[in-house]
C-alpha cells in the first residue's frame, strides 16, 4: 500500500474541511455584521414604529422635565412626548438625566435620541439639532404685592414710576430692562425665585419679573403676592420644542404631523395641566422655521 499517497489524501480532506469552516465563519460574520450595521442603520422614526426603547435626554428641571424615583420621565413637557410617541408607535422609553450643558453635545454624540427639556428654538441651535414646532411659548409675568396697590401692568409702568424692579441675574428681563430704559439702580439682580418673591416681599422692589411658571410657584406659596393680571410683556418671543438630530428630518416631520392635532387638545390639557400648563402657554402657530429667524 502506497502510505504516501493515503497521507496525501488525507492532508487535503484536512484541509478541505478546514477551509471550508473556515468560509462558514467567514459567511457567519459577514450575515452578523450586516444585521448589525442593519440595526443601526435604522432611522429613529423606524426605531419608534417599530416600538423600540426611546431615550429622553433632559435635565432635572421641574416642571419642563425631571425624573421621577424610579428614573421615570415626568414634567411637562417629557409628557407631551410620551403622549406624541405614543401615536407614531412606541410606549418605550429611558431617561438620561444630564446637565443643561451636555444636553447639545449629548445628542450629537447619540447618548440619546431626542432632547425633552424644554429647549428653546435659537438661531445658533437650529444649526445643531432639528427642532419639532414649538411645544409653548415663554411667557414672563410680573410679580407685586396683593391688590396690585402701585397699579403695575408693564415694565413700562415700572420704568416710568420710578420704581425698581427684580429680577434673576441673568434673565432675559434684565436686558429688556436695559433696553426700555431702565436706571441701573433701578434693576436689582438676584440669585432666583425665592430672593424675586422676598425683595418684593420686604418693599426692596416694587416688581419682580421671572417666567410664567416660577411666579405661579412663587405667589402659590406668598399669600402676600400675586401676578399682575393683566401684564403686557415687553420679552422677545421665545418658544420651547423637542430637539432631535440633524439626521432625523422625517422623524421630525413625522412628529409634527402628530404634534399639530395633539396641541391644545383635551387630552394634553389632562396631561400637562398638573405641572401648571394652561391654554395661555401654547404656542401661536409659529412653526420652527420661523422660530429659527427670531
Amino acid at each position: 500500500m502506497d502510505t504516501s499517497k493515503r497521507d496525501r489524501s488525507g492532508n487535503n480532506l484536512l484541509r478541505h474541511t478546514i477551509l471550508s469552516c473556515m468560509a462558514a465563519l467567514g459567511i457567519a460574520a459577514m450575515t452578523i455584521g450586516a444585521m448589525a450595521g442593519s440595526a443601526s442603520a435604522q432611522s429613529l422614526l423606524e426605531r419608534i414604529k417599530n416600538g423600540d426603547t426611546i431615550r429622553f435626554g433632559f435635565t432635572n428641571g421641574p416642571p419642563a422635565a425631571y425624573p421621577g424615583p424610579n428614573n421615570e420621565p415626568l414634567g411637562l413637557v417629557n409628557a407631551m412626548t410620551l403622549d406624541v410617541l405614543k401615536k407614531m408607535g412606541t410606549t418605550k422609553v429611558e431617561s438620561v438625566v444630564t446637565d443643561w450643558g451636555s444636553l447639545l453635545p449629548g445628542l450629537q454624540a447619540g447618548r440619546f435620541d431626542i432632547i425633552t427639556g424644554g429647549m428653546y428654538i435659537k438661531p445658533e441651535r437650529c444649526r445643531n439639532v432639528l427642532f419639532s414646532d414649538p411645544i409653548s411659548r415663554a411667557r414672563d409675568s410680573l410679580i407685586v404685592l396683593k391688590g396690585n396697590p402701585e397699579g403695575l401692568h408693564s415694565f413700562e409702568d415700572v420704568r416710568d414710576k420710578g420704581l425698581v424692579l427684580v429680577t434673576g441675574s441673568g434673565y432675559t428681563s434684565v436686558a429688556v430692562a436695559q433696553k426700555l430704559g431702565f436706571a441701573d439702580d433701578k434693576i436689582m439682580q438676584v440669585a432666583g425665585g425665592p430672593e424675586i418673591a422676598q425683595a418684593v416681599k420686604t418693599g426692596r422692589a416694587a416688581a419682580g419679573s421671572t417666567d410664567f411658571f416660577d411666579a405661579k410657584k412663587i405667589v402659590e406659596k406668598n399669600d402676600s403676592l400675586e401676578t399682575a393680571d393683566p401684564f403686557t410683556s415687553s420679552s422677545p418671543r421665545e418658544y420651547a420644542a423637542i430637539a432631535f438630530p440633524l439626521s432625523e428630518q422625517a422623524t421630525v416631520d413625522a412628529f409634527n404631523a402628530v404634534l399639530k392635532d395633539y396641541m391644545g387638545s383635551d387630552e394634553m390639557m389632562a396631561s400637562v395641566g398638573k405641572y401648571g400648563y394652561e391654554k395661555v402657554n401654547l404656542p401661536d402657530g409659529t412653526p420652527a422655521a420661523e422660530a429659527c429667524k427670531l
